[in-house]
Parts: C-alpha cells; sequence; structure tokens
C-alpha cells in the first residue's frame, strides 16, 4: 500500500468515525488494508497507527459534537441512515452505568460500536471516561480486523494478482453484499418490524466481515434461550 492510498484510506475512516454514515464497510476496509500491507511488518504497523489514530480522532470529533449543540443534527442524520433513536437512547442508558468500561465494549462489539459514540454523548460522559473506551474499544476491534487482513494477505494478493481484477473487485462486493444479507437476516430474526430491518444497514456498513457476523448471530442464539 502506496503513501497516497493509506493516507486516503485513514481520511475515509475518519469521516466515518466523526459521524458521518458512508455505506461502505469499514471493517472491510480495514481488513484490505491488512491485506495490502502483508509481507511488509513495518509498512503494516505504520498503516495500523494511522488507521488506529483516524479512528480515535473522529470518534474524539463526533463525541464532541454529540454532546454540544450539534446534539440534535447529528443524531437526526444517524436515524435517518438506520440508526433508531431508541436504540440511541437505550445505549446511553447502559454508558452511564459503565462509563469506560462500557464505552470500550460497545466500541468492540459488532452493530453496537456505530452508535456507541452519539449515545456517549447523549449520556454526557466525561471525556476522562470515553477516550479511554473508546481508544481500548477501537484498539480491539480495528487492530483485530487488520491483523486478520495481515495474516491471509499473502495467498489473497497472489489470488488478486493471478485473477482479473474485475473478479478481484467482484469479489469484495460480494462478501460486502453477503454481509448486508447477514445482518438484515439477523435484524429480522429479532423483531420483525420495518425499524429493525433499516437499522441493519448501519449495522452492515460498519460490520460485515464473516468473523462480525457469526459474532453477531451467536449473540443472537444466546439472547434466544436466556429466559
Amino acid at each position: 500500500m502506496d503513501a497516497v492510498a493509506a493516507i486516503g484510506l485513514a481520511g475515509l475512516l475518519l469521516v466515518k468515525e466523526a459521524g458521518v454514515p458512508i455505506p461502505i464497510p469499514g471493517d472491510l476496509l480495514v481488513i484490505g488494508a491488512g491485506v495490502a500491507t502483508a509481507g511488509d511488518p513495518a509498512a503494516a504497523l505504520i498503516v495500523l497507527l494511522l488507521i488506529l489514530v483516524s479512528g480515535y480522532v473522529g470518534g474524539g470529533a463526533q463525541f464532541i459534537v454529540a454532546r454540544g449543540a450539534l446534539r440534535r443534527p447529528l443524531i437526526s442524520l444517524l436515524t435517518r441512515f438506520g440508526v433508531p433513536l431508541a436504540r440511541i437512547d437505550a445505549l446511553a442508558e447502559r454508558l452511564r452505568r459503565g462509563g469506560a468500561r462500557g464505552v470500550a465494549i460497545a466500541r468492540a462489539t459488532p452493530g453496537v460500536r456505530v452508535p456507541a459514540i452519539a449515545a456517549s454523548g447523549v449520556a454526557e460522559l466525561p471525556m476522562r471516561s470515553f477516550a479511554p473506551g473508546l481508544v481500548a474499544g477501537n484498539t480491539f476491534f480495528v487492530g483485530a480486523h487488520f491483523v486478520l487482513g495481515f495474516a491471509v494477505g499473502l495467498p489473497a494478493v497472489a489470488f488478486i494478482q493471478s485473477a482479473a481484477p474485475a473478479l478481484a473487485v467482484g469479489a469484495f462486493v460480494a462478501l460486502a453484499l453477503l454481509g448486508l444479507v447477514g445482518w438484515v437476516l439477523i435484524r429480522r430474526r429479532r423483531r420483525s418490524t420495518a425499524a429493525a430491518a433499516e437499522s441493519a444497514y448501519g449495522d452492515w456498513s460498519d460490520a460485515a466481515c464473516p468473523a462480525c457476523l457469526a459474532v453477531a448471530l451467536i449473540a443472537d442464539r444466546r439472547r434466544q434461550v436466556t429466559p
């Protein structure tokens, strides 16, 4: 991955973390960055740090906005793009009780991490509670996806080089669409309402990899088993 691509990716992720609902799966972008730096540990470390810092900065900016005068426009924007207001309010109540630990868990959990920053602002958490949680949660979630991409990178790069470019792009699109279908099915299993299906689009834009879908399915089954 060259410097321009790395900076562009970091900028895109910063904008997403700042609360702009760009409908591109963030975890697949991070996995792709890991794939692109496979075989070059030094470059991988630099790119990972760049991605992490962009997430911290973007998430911090969204938190400040969510706590300030732009709280209503930000929440309105999130709800318009598939994150129900009731979900933000419920998460805000949990974060008030959980503090930094609650923020870290939320930011590391597929399907919950998208509204977690806005919910932290709604909950009016102090920065001393929010910032450590953001750093811990983002580092775990983003780092795990990047390492996954780095680990499978060499075989993936060999595939891309041997296949036609259109085939490689098609594989990425197919994986993203698979994630979208998975999230919609998961949400409809939980609640067969239109709002539930719409919220899946917001989840998919940030958690579309197979591992995230597996985590969500396991959590969903545990909820159904637990009385």
